[in-house]
């Protein structure tokens, strides 16, 4: 053989290599890790899991998580999955903010993307938030032109940042079509108590609320109990309580979770605030359909909330963002 042949055999062979190579890299599933301190079908972790699934569906990571992982258990669960060789870890770090800082700054090479009201930490660490309070204040619209009572009822986790702002939203949203409206508010000092929650909405109910603010699993089943109607949270739940359930705002983490996974496997994670990938904008909130209730809701109403809608997205309308706790009106 010609020594010029055998010199193009070999560029070629090493060529081939090199694209395979390459492909493969592109192809190479990056390994990801969840830590959830409640049931994942919770309302707030289903829908960072509905995210990373579909990651997986789509062949780009690998998926394992925790599901009720006390706070004490919280950085021995973490650490495991640092050292298993997870490179990016997804999480609610609220209540474990130092614990789930100090992982992170043992492990500068892994990233971190965890639900804090914290601020970023350099290099690794990414916070997120659910910055939903606008389709929370569209729902409000709603349920302000659906109250006959003129009394709402509203119950929540815990008086936090997280809950306040969507809670806050609301009662804003539905004092634009309903300026007499007033609310009970409760806390139920839980993240995953339905019965507690069950519960203190029937005691709103038997007050006299007709619409009630479902910020926690259990108070629809209230309100489909007792014939009133209720307004959904994070996730929509019309299926179940179709009779029930008017609209939600939900919650959409595909954006934050597709950017962090796009960062890491371009090794560009940054340490940064990713609660902007949660507004409407971006897709990662919406008010949910009508549904079952589309021909129910007044259509002055409809319009006023649309008209809104429009402006949200438009940005000449600004839902302020309203940390404070919400405070009781009705007597």
């Amino acid at each position: 053989m010609q020594p010029s042949r055998r010199l193009a055999l070999a560029l070629a062979a090493a060529t081939l290599a090199a694209l395979s190579s390459a492909g493969a890299f592109a192809q190479a599933k990056i390994k990801v890790a969840a830590i959830y301190t409640v049931p994942v079908e919770q309302q707030w972790v289903s829908r960072i899991d509905k995210a990373l699934k579909a990651a997986v569906a789509r062949g780009e990571i690998e998926y394992v998580f925790s599901e009720n992982v006390t706070n004490a258990d919280y950085e021995r669960v973490m650490r495991g999955y640092a050292e298993g060789g997870n490179t990016l870890i997804v999480g609610e770090a609220f209540a474990v903010e130092a614990a789930a800082r100090k992982v992170a700054k043992d492990y500068p090479k892994v990233s971190f993307l965890l639900g804090s009201s914290g601020k970023p930490q350099a290099p690794n660490f990414g916070v997120f938030d659910n910055f939903i309070q606008e389709p929370a204040y569209l729902s409000g619209m709603i349920a302000g032109g659906m109250t006959k009572s003129g009394k709402i009822g509203m119950v929540g986790g815990y008086p936090i940042p997280e809950v306040n702002r969507l809670m806050n939203a609301f009662m804003a949203g539905a004092k634009e079509t309903n300026p007499k409206v007033e609310f009970m508010v409760s806390f139920i000092n839980s993240w995953f108590d339905p019965p507690k929650a069950k519960e203190a909405a029937f005691a709103m109910i038997d007050k006299g609320a007709d619409v009630m603010y479902a910020e926690r699993f259990g108070v629809s089943d209230a309100a489909k109990e007792k014939g009133k109607l209720a307004i959904g949270n994070v996730i929509n739940t019309q299926d179940k309580y179709p009779d029930t359930v008017v609209a939600s705002a939900l919650w959409n983490m595909e954006p934050t979770i597709d950017l962090a996974i796009k960062s890491v496997k371009a090794g560009k994670f940054e340490a940064r605030e990713y609660g902007e990938y949660s507004m409407m904008k971006h897709k990662g909130s919406e008010l949910s359909a009508l549904g079952t209730f589309a021909k129910k809701v007044p259509a002055d109403v409809v319009a006023k909330m649309e008209a809104k809608q429009k402006a949200i997205l438009a940005g000449s309308f600004t839902v302020p963002v309203d940390d404070s706790q919400p405070k009781p009106t009705a007597k």
